[in-house]
């Protein structure tokens, strides 16, 4: 029968060695990473917890869904914000997006 079927060889496997050389992209691509991607996000997060932090009464904000008002009272978790006369909002703090010039909003 074996001139039906070809025996099939193992070819010769690739010589070993090189363990560190195998991993420097490996390690390249995980500093391309932090420097591009994780460094900046730690940034943001800082800056962010920064403005929310100071945050005091008479600030004008806009909260992450687009509600722009005037600081009127600051707990620990949760601020009082005035979208219009006579109108107040309780918002998380850390759903304030952007601190606003004052005056900014008496211009809209």
């Amino acid at each position: 029968m074996d001139f039906f079927i070809s025996n099939a060889y193992a070819q010769a496997g690739a010589p070993a060695g090189g363990g560190l050389i195998t991993f420097i992209p490996l390690l390249l691509m995980l500093v391309v990473f932090y420097f591009l991607m994780i460094r900046p996000q730690q940034k943001r997060m800082k800056e962010h917890a920064a403005m929310v932090g100071a945050l005091k009464k008479g600030d004008e904000v806009v909260t992450n869904g687009g509600l722009g008002g005037t600081v009127t009272k600051v707990g620990d978790a949760y601020m009082l914000l005035r979208v219009a006369d006579n109108v107040e909002v309780s918002v998380q703090k850390s759903a304030v997006a952007a601190l606003l010039p004052n005056g900014t909003l008496k211009d809209i």
